[in-house]
């Protein structure tokens, strides 16, 4: 089984990280649909936005990524999280996956290399965010810590 630290003493500095990741995701979405208005959805033009190759169907994703990140922030608790563990490795899953469509014409996302080790480096940011997000009140949490470092 494995164990989470509860009530992490950097937890909240993980947290501002994350919030920091999904709002960078977020404004590059957002900024994305703005410039790539009026293309085809799955259009593999020439548009980058802060530092980001994009077409609408990216700067869609982008945003809708960044929003749910955004939203297991600003929420805490467990629901951060948890939050953080699901898209965190949704963003390193996302990643992987335009890594082998990247040279492909089912690059639909019309990303590049960059787009990869972003979205690589902001979901380990995310994931660990949700590894050390988890709280409890601190008897619960320090019964959670005794059982974890004498099962070891």
């Amino acid at each position: 089984m494995a164990h989470y630290p509860v009530n992490h003493h950097l937890r909240q500095t993980y947290r501002l990280l994350a919030g920091a990741s999904g709002a960078y995701l977020a404004l590059v979405g957002v900024i994305g649909v703005a410039v790539t208005w009026g293309d085809p959805f799955f259009h593999r033009g020439p548009d980058w936005v802060l530092g980001l190759r994009t077409n609408p169907a990216g700067a869609w994703l982008t945003a809708l990524l960044g929003l749910a990140v955004l939203v297991a922030v600003l929420l805490g608790g467990n629901v951060h999280h948890h939050g953080s563990l699901f898209t965190g490795w949704g963003l390193l899953g996302v990643s992987m996956v335009l890594l082998a469509l990247i040279q492909t014409d089912a690059n639909v996302l019309n990303v590049s290399m960059v787009n990869v080790i972003v979205l690589t480096l902001l979901g380990l940011v995310v994931l660990t965010a949700g590894l050390y997000g988890k709280v409890a009140d601190p008897e619960t949490a320090r019964g959670e810590n005794e059982l974890a470092h004498h099962s070891a």
